[in-house]
């Protein structure tokens, strides 16, 4: 038996941790080998970027995204410096920066978006195969609320003070 799954909860992050960083390296091999410059890293905030209504800010991105501002303020400027967006001060506040594609953003926009699809068939496809698998991203979301409600840490110290 492999050592992760005889630990159970303990390692839950760490496998998670271990599953995207596998997820990203295989879909950054898919750029890759179609001659792609993109990385899937840049995925959250140029997708939100290229399907916002309005230019979104900074600030709007970190909280639609659930990062801090300087997680996006960094991916933004990797952008910035890859020609796919730019940025403008906003007419209403100059603190605050608007993010939009550049024509360059738009032209790769279009080249991975057939990937796009192509990934969520393949997970689609992937999720068939056990017969839990379906559940995955219902069950991150529960979890994810419920640590929205009551801390990790505050769930791990009532189990220690409950366990005396």
């Amino acid at each position: 038996m492999s050592f992760y799954p005889t630990l159970g909860y303990l390692v839950f992050g760490t496998r998670l941790r271990r599953l995207s960083e596998y997820f990203l390296a295989e879909v950054n091999k898919v750029y890759e080998q179609q001659g792609i410059a993109f990385d899937a890293s840049w995925f959250p905030v140029f997708y939100l970027v290229a399907n916002h209504p309005e230019p979104p800010t900074l600030m709007d991105m970190a909280t639609q995204l659930e990062v801090s501002h300087s997680a996006v303020s960094q991916l933004v400027t990797n952008l910035k410096s890859k020609g796919l967006v730019k940025t403008s001060k906003c007419k209403d506040d100059g603190r605050r920066q608007l993010v939009v594609l550049t024509k360059k953003g738009t032209e790769m926009l279009a080249t991975v978006q057939p990937i796009w699809d192509a990934i969520a068939q393949a997970m689609e496809n992937l999720s068939d195969e056990g017969a839990h698998s379906k559940l995955v991203l219902q069950a991150v979301a529960e979890i994810e609320q419920a640590v929205e409600k009551t801390s990790l840490s505050e769930r791990i110290l009532t189990a220690m003070h409950t366990r005396k």
